[in-house]
C-alpha cells in the first residue's frame, strides 16, 4: 500500500468593526480576547479556525470553506468557527485522509497572540484532531494590517491519505 502526502495552504482575513460595536466579541482560535475590538463576519470571524479549515480542505482537494459553508447560509450566522473546523476534519476522514498537523502564522499588530497561545492551540488542536501551531506576527506598521485595521492568518496542513 502507497502513501500519498499532500499540502494544503489558507488564508483568511477580516477587518475590525467600527470601534463603536461594543456587542462583536474578538474570537481567535476558539478563545475570546477581553476587552479587544471584534471583527466582521457571517460566523464569529475566528481567522485562525478559518485558515486552518482552508488548509484541510485545499491539502484534501475538496474545495474551500466558502462552499461549504456559505456566508449567505443562516444556518452559520455566529457559529462557533470550531464547530467549522470540526465539520471539515471529519470530512477529510470520511475521504479518508489523515492530518498530520498545521501550522498557522497570524499578522497583527494588536492582540499580542501569545497571551493566549497554548490555549488557542489546544483547541484548534481539538476540533481538528490533530496538532496545530501557532505564531503570531507583527506587519511592523505596514498597510492595513499595520495599521490595525484587521488580522489575517496563513496556515499550512499535511495530510496523508493511503491509495
Amino acid at each position: 500500500m502507497t502513501m500519498r502526502v499532500r499540502v494544503g495552504q489558507g488564508f483568511d482575513i477580516h477587518r475590525f468593526v467600527d470601534e463603536s460595536d461594543t456587542n462583536r466579541k474578538l474570537i481567535l482560535g476558539g478563545v475570546h480576547f477581553v476587552n479587544e475590538r471584534g471583527l466582521v463576519g457571517h460566523s464569529d470571524a475566528d481567522v485562525i479556525a478559518h485558515s486552518v479549515a482552508e488548509a484541510i480542505l485545499g491539502a484534501c482537494g475538496l474545495g474551500n470553506i466558502g462552499e461549504h459553508f456559505a456566508d449567505t447560509d443562516p444556518k452559520w450566522k455566529d457559529v462557533d468557527s470550531l464547530q467549522i473546523l470540526a465539520n471539515v476534519s471529519k470530512m477529510a476522514r470520511d475521504n479518508n485522509f489523515e492530518i498530520g498537523n498545521i501550522d498557522c502564522s497570524v499578522v497583527c499588530e494588536q492582540p499580542k497572540i501569545s497571551v493566549h497561545r497554548d490555549e488557542m492551540q489546544k483547541k484548534l488542536s481539538a476540533a481538528a484532531g490533530a496538532p496545530v501551531t501557532v505564531k503570531g506576527r507583527r506587519a511592523e506598521g505596514l498597510g492595513a494590517l499595520g495599521r490595525s485595521e484587521g488580522i489575517a492568518c496563513w496556515a499550512v496542513a499535511v495530510v496523508t491519505q493511503n491509495a
